[in-house]
């Protein structure tokens, strides 16, 4: 019964929305202190956050599942003390518990987790927790919205609050907002009975538009993630790791075929472009180092992508004590009528959203209905099944890997997506052109997110797809053609494509880890290899650099390749050598190679394609060496 309008400043879970640890989850920690400190609030917390963790999984099937978590223990007084622990877990849930938890012996857990460090490994307890694909399960709502007639414009920043004088107590009131489009400059002015500020780290620069002199409630805090490949983990399996050795909790997640590893929790400013360190990743890799075997070689060059997202910590205005942190979230009124809603975690944003509009139509004496949200399915989730994909395979020709990703994305609008994917012109798959190799993406995503309102490549490769998050390079290769799509269905002239890819480019570079990625190998990275190493490898070298010039050119490695009958397109060529070129001028030089070798001995560069190519030249030359005769028992 109210008429609702959404203004985000940039795009639908831009934020911290999109940069989660993905977890739908009580809180096992917050009910080790609730029972520690007898906080009966922070038990409350608890309860309220695994009833809606039971609504997420049910509102969003095609988007959420349960995943099981394993608590590694290490000392056997641990054992008892996490089992009463989760089983209180399982006992506060009630009905809405997921799955039962249970303890496994040693052998059991090696077996399940064969990857996890075997000494002094008493066993292990497994309990249930929820996963979800967050930036979608962010746009799904704002989907939702939009269908039961929400007004929902991204890129459409507030500039300034407007205000009236109430006629009956002469006192100013919050009556609409003065708005930017970010994409045209276009102001425009939005009016409303009522205005909620529900803008996560941003809640104080709204706050100050309405009254310069309030205090600051929101505490930020930063919390880094890497991504590594899927072989870290089992397919269906996390890890917690309850006490890491600064106090800190870390999970170590199955996610979209990758494994997520996070968080830290560190004091930071506020900013739209939070960057991850190299401090942090490092923290990160070390911890993981602790607990997976000695046979599991962690290597910095392994991650793939990394992210910082800045988690909205408030101190309650309300509260006696306004220094002390709430974990829950917090619903204020300001004196001209702004609502503010602030803290939370993803987990309960259904509640959050009631309590605010509860306290918006109390405190407006707005005229609407009782809450409807419970039960309320997000779009996608009408006609989805676990068997959709399987429809997909028969009716359009998608391969089994295209089709499960679509259907677990988009849910019954899957069908949407498969009726516009090309045509690939092979005998299977018959539709369904991948933007990447690797990666079950497709084309006609592009031209469907449009739809969904994406507007920049930004949005498509870290939000409407989940490519900048999974794996850095991939995205950065996906770009050209997915600038070439939104170029052709938005008709964007050659500067606007070029703009959007430079952009995207940065995005990639500081914000996803692409930076600190290409650190690891730059012209100070010091040459440890030993004296036989770099023999070996001066002599891999020169089988390209016949000339002794010092250096190799694409001319170099097409010659090699020729003579073994491999063929590369020069564009490809070009993209290799300029991963290892630290000076760019277009010629990887003897310094560089063994800066390169010496980088990936030591872990801190993995998947170099030159190093491979290199490698499997040489061994493809010396297998066609001429055998001599003696050796081949004389004859002809």
């Amino acid at each position: 019964g109210l008429k609702t309008a959404l203004l985000e400043r940039d795009d639908f879970s831009s934020g911290t929305s999109s940069r989660s640890t993905k977890l739908i989850h009580g809180g096992v920690r917050y009910l080790q202190k609730a029972i520690m400190k007898l906080d009966f609030e922070q038990y409350r917390m608890v309860k309220e956050a695994l009833e809606e963790r039971a609504h997420l999984l049910q509102s969003a099937p095609h988007l959420s599942a349960p995943l099981p978590i394993m608590l590694p223990i290490y000392k056997w007084w641990q054992l008892p003390y996490y089992w009463v622990g989760i089983k209180l877990y399982d006992l506060v849930a009630g009905s809405q518990c997921l799955k039962s938890s249970y303890v496994l012996t040693k052998s059991r857990a090696l077996e399940l987790f064969p990857m996890l460090r075997k000494d002094k490994l008493v066993g292990a307890i497994v309990y249930y927790d929820g996963q979800h694909n967050d930036a979608r399960m962010n746009l799904a709502i704002a989907l939702t919205a939009a269908r039961y007639g929400a007004a929902t414009a991204n890129y459409a920043e507030v500039r300034h609050l407007l205000k009236s004088t109430d006629p009956g107590s002469g006192r100013q009131r919050v009556c609409g907002v003065r708005c930017r489009d970010v994409l045209t400059g276009k102001e425009f002015d939005v009016r409303a009975k009522c205005v909620i500020n529900a803008t996560g780290p941003f809640t104080d620069s709204v706050r100050k538009m309405d009254d310069q002199q309030v205090p600051n409630i929101c505490q930020p805090s930063a919390g880094v993630h890497i991504v590594m490949p899927g072989y870290y983990s089992p397919d269906n399996m996390g890890l917690l790791d309850p006490a890491t050795s600064d106090g800190r909790v870390i999970f170590f997640l199955p996610w979209e075929k990758m494994t997520i590893a996070g968080t830290t929790d560190s004091p930071t400013d506020v900013t739209a472009h939070p960057i991850p360190t190299e401090e942090d990743i490092n923290f990160i890799l070390s911890e993981v180092r602790n607990y997976l075997g000695a046979d599991v070689e962690v290597r910095r060059g392994d991650v793939l992508a990394a992210w910082s997202g800045i988690r909205p910590l408030v101190t309650n205005p309300d509260s006696k004590d306004t220094q002390s942190i709430s974990r829950n979230h917090v619903v204020t009124v300001s004196d001209s009528g702004l609502i503010t809603i602030a803290g939370g975690k993803w987990t309960t944003y259904r509640a959050m959203a009631r309590d605010t509009i509860d306290t918006a139509i109390q405190e407006h004496n707005l005229k609407a209905g009782s809450c409807k949200t419970m039960g309320l399915q997000l779009e996608g989730a009408q006609d989805w099944s676990p068997t959709l994909y399987i429809r997909l395979v028969q009716d359009y020709g998608l391969e089994s890997e295209v089709a499960q990703h679509l259907a677990s994305t988009y849910g019954d609008k899957a069908f949407e997506v498969a009726k516009i994917a090309q045509v690939t012109g092979k005998r299977w798959p018959i539709v369904g052109k991948r933007l990447v190799s690797e990666f079950p993406y497709i084309e006609a995503e592009v031209v469907y997110a449009l739809k969904e309102y994406a507007r920049t490549a930004v949005d498509i490769i870290s939000r409407r797809t989940r490519l900048a998050f999974l794996n850095v390079q991939a995205a950065d290769e996906a770009l050209p053609r997915i600038v070439d799509i939104m170029a052709k269905e938005l008709n964007w002239c050659e500067q606007k494509k070029k703009e959007q890819l430079e952009t995207a480019k940065t995005f990639l570079y500081y914000e996803m880890g692409y930076k600190v990625k290409t650190d690891q190998l730059t012209h100070s990275s010091e040459i440890s290899l030993v004296p036989s190493d770099i023999e070996r490898y001066k002599k891999r070298f020169h089988m390209f650099d016949k000339d002794k010039k010092g250096f190799i050119t694409i001319l170099d490695v097409q010659r090699v390749l020729e003579s073994i009958s491999v063929q590369m397109d020069e564009n490809t060529l070009h993209e290799i050598l300029n991963e290892v070129d630290l000076n760019k001028n277009g010629q990887v030089e003897l310094n560089e190679f063994l800066q390169l070798m010496s980088a990936i001995q030591k872990g801190h560069v993995s998947g170099s394609r030159l190093a491979v190519l290199m490698k499997s030249a040489e061994e493809n030359l010396r297998r066609r060496e001429a055998i001599p005769v003696d050796r081949s028992g004389g004859g002809l």
